[in-house]
């Protein structure tokens, strides 16, 4: 049951405002008022959370139940499996420092996988290398990427990185066409351009990162498997686009250890 991207998390606060109702309806049943009163609380939170976060991401409640859950398929054929994907570049973390070396601007997206691996650390090493060499490194945060809002600011604000260089989808979206190189970290419907290019999409409107836009990007991802939606992402077959295989951590400590020793 592929899920957008953008429409996990209103599942996620959508199920916690459920659960806040469960328990307030348990609370009838056994005559706690407490029980009620707490649940109730918890249920109209998390519901006020689902609406709220559906008009940021201009989508419906109703679209985000029935579209979102989909079939097995979605529509269009593309289920964005490996072999959709025909003529992607490749780079390894050699080649990726070499491109990282020259450039004078970069903007850093980080995703759900960044998380999974843990990497928030090394991504913040590498930054400051970049700055070393005289580039502007920024972080492009999405509304919504990782499990809920704010999840990719509380890992960056673990690794110590400075909070002014943490900017949000509509301060940074147009900085991407002047931007040099674009570092996705385990990011995929975030910034999978079918969303405003493709009226057919199932994630159709949702707002993105343009990191299609940059000079170069360069997608860190173990595999060319789908994200949540389930859809093929476009980004990964551009020319302007290198797909950097391996665990995000370990691919990034390789590009540092190449950058350092330049």
């Amino acid at each position: 049951m592929p899920i957008g991207g953008a429409d996990m998390p209103v599942v996620v606060s959508l199920l916690n405002s459920y659960s806040g109702i469960a328990a307030s309806m348990a609370g009838f049943v056994i005559g706690n008022p407490l029980l009620i009163v707490a649940g109730a609380l918890v249920g109209a939170a998390g519901m006020i959370l689902t609406i709220i976060m559906c008009k940021a991401m201009n989508r419906s409640l109703g679209n985000v139940l029935v579209g979102g859950f989909g079939g097995d398929t979605p529509s269009g054929g593309n289920s964005g499996g490996a072999d959709e994907y025909t003529s992607y570049k490749q780079a390894s973390p050699e080649e990726a420092a070499m491109i990282l070396e020259t450039a004078e601007s970069v903007i850093i997206v980080p995703g759900y996988g960044m998380a999974v691996a843990q990497a928030q650390h090394v991504v913040k090493e590498l930054a400051e290398e970049l700055e070393k060499n005289g580039a502007d490194v920024r972080y492009a945060i999405h509304p919504v990427a990782g499990r809920m809002p704010g999840h990719m600011n509380v890992l960056l604000a673990e690794a110590d990185v400075p909070y002014e260089q943490l900017l949000e989808l509509e301060r940074i979206n147009n900085d991407f066409k002047t931007t040099d190189v674009c570092v996705i970290v385990g990011a995929n419907d975030v910034v999978n351009p079918s969303a405003i290019e493709d009226p057919q999409s199932p994630i159709a409107g949702m707002p993105i990162l343009n990191a299609h836009e940059s000079g170069t990007s360069l997608m860190i991802k173990r595999s060319l498997s789908a994200g949540y939606a389930g859809i093929k992402n476009p980004l990964f077959e551009r020319e302007n686009n290198y797909m950097c295989f391996g665990d995000g951590k370990a691919f990034l400590q390789s590009v540092l250890d190449e950058l350092k020793e330049v």
